[in-house]
């Protein structure tokens, strides 16, 4: 089942009512990478009154997880939960920080905050969908090099490796719903002077259009 997620990392930050709130965003595979990326979040602001945050691990949805570390019950790591929900996404933690400046917000603007930070970095982030792809190795001779090379430029595949000895052989990643179709592409393109192979299949990211 595809899924949607965040690559690489974003922050936005703002003041309101003289509280400075910084947001963070990040990919995070599994409750490991969740925690390293708190870990980090923390160390880089260990003077901040709070660091509230929601994650959600898996590919499925299932591994959620927030805190709302000391303030109020309710008011900044469910709404921060309550984005990604919202968004489908997964795999993705947000951390939020917060330097009090004097002036209390109360439930309802904690909450407020909470999640425009939140739906900001979010925003901000690059997002991909992860596909279940199938690699293809695909073996042939020089001459049929330079055509096969104008048909994976034309369809935008994902040639992983190449390697050039007797014959060429090229590695490629394709979504696996399309490998039939690409494999049959490449057999009619190059008159079945081609050996292809199914390798392993796995999720990879494509970005979001």
């Amino acid at each position: 089942m595809d899924y949607r997620s965040v690559a690489g990392e974003y922050t936005a930050e703002r003041v309101i009512e003289k509280s400075r709130f910084i947001s963070y965003v990040a990919h995070a595979a599994g409750e490991e990478e969740a925690r390293a990326f708190l870990d980090r979040v923390r160390k880089e602001h260990p003077l901040a009154t709070h660091v509230c945050w929601a994650y959600i691990s898996d590919r499925i949805g299932n591994l959620q997880r927030f805190s709302d570390d000391g303030e109020p019950q309710g008011t900044a790591g469910m709404p921060i939960l309550g984005v990604l929900k919202a968004k489908e996404l997964r795999e993705t933690a947000v951390a939020v920080v917060r330097y009090f400046g004097g002036i209390k917000l109360g439930a309802g603007g904690l909450t407020r905050a909470y999640a425009s930070l939140a739906a900001e970095s979010v925003e901000g982030a690059t997002k991909v969908l992860y596909t279940v792809c199938r690699e293809l190795l695909i073996e042939t001779d020089y001459p049929e090099v330079d055509p096969l090379l104008r048909f994976f430029g034309a369809k935008g595949t994902m040639v992983l490796s190449r390697e050039f000895g007797a014959r060429a052989l090229f590695t490629v990643a394709v979504k696996e719903a399309e490998a039939e179709a690409f494999t049959a592409e490449v057999t009619e393109l190059l008159l079945g002077r081609a050996d292809i192979v199914e390798g392993e299949s796995y999720f990879r990211p494509f970005p979001v259009e």
